[in-house]
C-alpha cells in the first residue's frame, strides 16, 4: 500500500484513497479468477476520531469496522446510517452488546461462542452476520480456532444449526506477500471443507489489512478491513 500523510484526511481524500485502493483490489482479484464484485473494503476507523467517522460516511464509505464494542458505540451513536462490523476479539461479557450493534462481527472464535451469539441474537431480535476466525498460522499472540477445531463435529453441527456467513483471518506482522498468500489461500481450502461437510454456503472470506491487502483480494477475499491505507495512521 501507498504511504499516506500523517494529517487527518478530509471527506475526498478518504473517497479517493477508498475508491483507488479499491479499484486496485478488484482487478488483483479479478487477475486471479475470482469475482471482483464481491469484494469490499471494510474500513477500520479504530483509533480515529468520531469526526474522522462522520468524513468517512461522507465520503461513501458504506462498511466501517471497530475493534472493541466500547469505543464503537458511541460511533454507531454518531453515525447509525452505515454498516457496522467488530472485527476485534469478541469477549464473552460483551456479546449481548455486540450483537445488538454490529451488523456482523468477524471474530466468532468456538462452537460454544457461535451457539452463544446466535441464541443472544434470537432473543434481541437482531441477526448480525457472523464470521469464524481461524488462527491459521498457529501464531500464540492470535485469537481463534485452530484448524482442526474448524472442522471438529462440534463446529459442523454448530454451523448447521446458526449458519455463519464466512471465516476471517490474520496473517503474521511482516510476512511476505507469498507467505500471505499461503495463508489466505489456506482460509479459502478450510473454508470449502466445511462448507462441504456442513452442507451449506459460507460466501464471506474476511482476510487482509493495509499491508497485505492485495494478497488477500488474489486469493479470494470478499472483505478486506482497511485503516491506515484509507485514514492514515491512528493518533
Amino acid at each position: 500500500m501507498e504511504i499516506v500523510g500523517t494529517e487527518p484526511p478530509g471527506a475526498e481524500q478518504i473517497k479517493d484513497r477508498h475508491d483507488r485502493l479499491l479499484a486496485r483490489l478488484r482487478a488483483a482479484s479479478e487477475g486471479s479468477g475470482h469475482d471482483p464484485d464481491r469484494l469490499r473494503i471494510v474500513g477500520i476507523t479504530k483509533g480515529h476520531s468520531v469526526e474522522i467517522v462522520r468524513r468517512a460516511a461522507k465520503a461513501g464509505l458504506t462498511i466501517l469496522g471497530e475493534n472493541r464494542v466500547q469505543e464503537a458505540e458511541r460511533k454507531i451513536e454518531a453515525v447509525p446510517d452505515v454498516e457496522w462490523h467488530l472485527v476485534g476479539q469478541l469477549q464473552s461479557n460483551k456479546e449481548r452488546r455486540a450483537v445488538r450493534a454490529f451488523h456482523a462481527i468477524h471474530s466468532v472464535a468456538s462452537a460454544e461462542q457461535l451457539t452463544r451469539v446466535a441464541h443472544r441474537s434470537a432473543e434481541e431480535a437482531h441477526r448480525p452476520g457472523f464470521l469464524l476466525q481461524v488462527n491459521v498460522s498457529g501464531e500464540a499472540t492470535k485469537s481463534g480456532m485452530v484448524v482442526d477445531e474448524v472442522l471438529a463435529p462440534a463446529m459442523i453441527v454448530a454451523v448447521r444449526e446458526t449458519k455463519p456467513v464466512g471465516l476471517m483471518t490474520i496473517a503474521p506482522m511482516g510476512a511476505s506477500v507469498d507467505e500471505a498468500r499461503a495463508i489466505f489461500a489456506s482460509l479459502r481450502r478450510i473454508r470449502d471443507e466445511l462448507q462441504q461437510e456442513a452442507g451449506l454456503g459460507l460466501p464471506e472470506l474476511s482476510m487482509g489489512m493495509s499491508a497485505d491487502a492485495e494478497a488477500a483480494a488474489a486469493e479470494g477475499a470478499t472483505m478486506i478491513r482497511i485503516g491506515t491505507a484509507i485514514f492514515g495512521p491512528r493518533a
